[in-house]
């Protein structure tokens, strides 16, 4: 019966697309039937009469009268594949792409094999645990860039340590120092990323730390040991 409904729906979604590419944008249009909503948030989804919403990283389907909201992810069946998680990990990769690595604190050689980008917290057990291990990481051919991302928020302890970090003259051993506990004297400068990558952590929806994004936008939610990573990144899906 599967295969029979997978069948189906596959002959829909070429239709569908079909008619998309021989029918005008209507995003305009949709968009203006939902309050706070850009044309550029929408696209045509292959189920005719719904459309992919997406602000940040948070992607819903939204019927073309602006009636309905969908949550949840959108597969293929005949494949398997979850085009939902497809395009968030497009959007993860187009943002992260767009940070210059002079704002990054980066571990590992120019010419690893691999590069992942960490969102860090200087205090969090977790991040602590996976910068302990970084000559390992980087001994398997893992590069670490790290964001910074105080989880508890602007004006908390950690935020200020974050600032110190960046703040200091160098700034890859003052976070290994504030990851070992050691206090930092330095003051705050006035100008700093973290705030914006405290915003992007949002976007992106983390909900906690250290949260790992390799180079095709896949996440990791959490610590992931050097092994492991690196076995996983030599699957060429990964990059």
């Amino acid at each position: 019966m599967l295969r029979k409904i997978a069948s189906i729906l596959v002959t829909i979604v070429m239709c569908s697309q079909l008619a998309s590419a021989q029918a005008p944008d209507a995003r305009a249009e949709v968009a203006s039937r939902i309050p706070g909503t850009h044309p550029d948030q929408l696209r045509a989804t292959p189920v005719p009469g719904v459309y992919e919403l997406t602000r940040g990283t948070d992607i819903a389907y939204v019927s073309s009268d602006g009636k309905y909201a969908i949550s949840g992810d959108m597969i293929t069946l005949a494949s398997d594949e979850n085009l939902t998680e497809a395009h968030r990990r497009e959007i993860r990769a187009r943002m992260i792409a767009a940070i210059p690595e002079s704002e990054m604190l980066v571990f590992g050689s120019p010419d690893a094999k691999y590069t992942v980008t960490v969102f860090t917290d200087v205090d969090c057990a977790y991040c602590r645990k996976l910068h302990s291990e970084m000559a390992e990481y980087n001994h398997l051919g893992v590069r670490v860039r790290y964001l910074l991302f105080p989880r508890t928020g602007p004006g908390t302890p950690s935020w200020i340590k974050a600032e110190q970090v960046w703040c200091s003259a160098d700034r890859k051993d003052a976070l290994t120092r504030a990851k070992l506990g050691q206090p930092l004297t330095n003051k705050v400068c006035a100008s700093n990323p973290v705030a914006r990558f405290h915003a992007l952590g949002q976007d992106f929806d983390l909900q906690g730390t250290p949260d790992i994004v390799l180079a095709n936008g896949e996440m990791f939610p959490g610590y992931v040991p050097p092994v492991e990573l690196a076995q996983h990144l030599r699957d060429p899906k990964a990059n």
